[in-house]
């Protein structure tokens, strides 16, 4: 193979395998905000949490996908805000959703990454 050869196909499969890094274990596809402005912090916060999950979905071999909703439940409520996180999980064959009520936005997402985190060890012991 000629020198400028090896370049070529080194900058190509760094261009290529580049996107699947960045996929693997998890893509999240979209973040959506309901009733309540979605920041870059909730975002981040969002993302920070989800690759607490990167190190049990490895064992998929392939790119997992999450869409991600976060919001107010009511303009009005009596005690103040009550803010739900809600994210589906999509894994080789099967759907994994969790969900999760509380005046914190932030405790809501750590609860429904919790809840996501027992539902992929129940299915690993499912699939040995």
């Amino acid at each position: 193979m000629r020198p400028e050869a090896g370049l070529l196909a080194s900058s190509f499969l760094s261009a290529t395998l580049k996107p699947l890094i960045q996929l693997f274990p998890m893509h999240i596809n979209r973040i959506k905000g309901t009733n309540m402005e979605l920041t870059e912090a909730i975002k981040e916060a969002a993302a920070s949490e989800l690759a607490t999950l990167d190190a049990r979905l490895e064992r998929w071999g392939e790119p997992v996908s999450a869409d991600v909703e976060v919001g107010k439940t009511t303009n009005h409520h009596h005690k103040g805000e009550i803010f739900r996180a809600e994210v589906n999980l999509s894994i080789p064959g099967k759907l994994l959703r969790a969900e999760d009520e509380n005046e914190d936005l932030y405790v809501a997402l750590k609860n429904v990454v919790d809840t996501l985190g027992r539902e992929l060890e129940k299915e690993k012991g499912m699939r040995g």
